[in-house]
């Protein structure tokens, strides 16, 4: 029984507080401002230099992936990763958490959670209610930069936590997965464009289900509880007992889908990294479905 109890996906603003208080920040913890916005919208590094929680890092999610790829945010290599987190004081043995400073409580910190843990780090926890709340709370900010002393993290890739195309491609036939799209309605339906594209149509892969990452936070920014979760993925007939693959546009509110499902006790949902992206590009018309436009999933 002991073996299953998973390490804690969120910790609370006020925990964060008196850790940073009680002076634990250092190689047992380390913090990581990961925001990132629209750009020609808000400026997440200067944003960061003008005020954050103190001790934290800026982990900068456009340096850490793989920039070859044509394809949106896409994970870095093993390599690439190890040693972007070791120059931000993080080893294979800290405790990360990770907030960011969307509107919302949290937009980009799942994705850097899940990153993590799909290079083999356990210890990662979001802040639940993210930069949003801290400042609410009054809790203290600051503008001195952090500078860690480096460490050396070992990243090894847990393919059963990432899905690639061919994978997914071969799941329409086989239903081995459940296939859940975190994007907003309109998105999904091929109703509404997708924002800040060229040449990327909406829409969604033939036979997901969509489940709006909005919904799983409270309009105050925090975590909607494991019974909320549970109530949700019931309503959409979402099995947590079985497989599940999480997508959205980039595998960045995929997350959030992870991240509620591991909540209520299921710690493998897979996400699909290339997410509508790739498939779009790259996946046969038929097994795209704009329903805006007749298709039904």
């Amino acid at each position: 029984m002991v073996q299953q109890v998973l390490y804690r996906a969120l910790v609370s603003t006020k925990w964060l507080a008196e850790s940073i208080r009680s002076g634990k920040l250092g190689p047992g913890l380390r913090v990581l401002d990961a925001s990132w916005y629209s750009p020609g919208t808000r400026e997440a590094r200067k944003e960061y230099q003008e005020r954050h929680v103190p001790g934290a890092s800026f982990f900068d999610i456009e340096e850490c992936r793989d920039t070859a790829s044509p394809y949106e945010m896409m994970l870095p290599s093993e390599a690439h990763f190890g040693d972007y987190v070791g120059r931000l004081g993080i080893g294979n043995d800290t405790h990360v958490v990770v907030y960011d400073g969307d509107h919302l409580g949290c937009f980009y910190a799942p994705r850097i959670w899940w990153m993590f843990r799909v290079f083999g780090h356990r210890t990662v926890s979001v802040l639940n209610g993210g930069f949003r709340n801290w400042l609410k709370e009054g809790h203290p900010v600051t503008s001195e930069p952090s500078h860690p002393e480096p460490a050396v993290f070992k990243a090894t890739l847990d393919r059963s936590l990432l899905k690639t195309y061919e994978q997914v491609l071969e799941n329409l036939e086989s239903k081995r997965f459940q296939l859940v799209d975190s994007r907003a309605q309109g998105r999904y339906l091929g109703t509404e464009p997708e924002p800040d594209a060229v040449g990327l149509g909406s829409g969604h892969i033939r036979g997901s289900m969509n489940m709006p990452f909005m919904d799983f936070l409270t309009k105050d920014g925090f975590e909607k509880s494991p019974e909320e979760l549970r109530t949700m993925f019931q309503a959409k007939k979402v099995d947590l007992t079985q497989p599940l693959i999480a997508t959205c546009r980039k595998g960045v509110t995929a997350c959030h889908i992870a991240l509620a499902a591991y909540l209520c006790g299921k710690p493998d949902v897979a996400v699909y990294d290339g997410s509508w992206s790739e498939w779009f590009r790259r996946a046969p018309p038929e097994t795209r479905v704009p329903q805006g436009k007749g298709g039904k999933a």
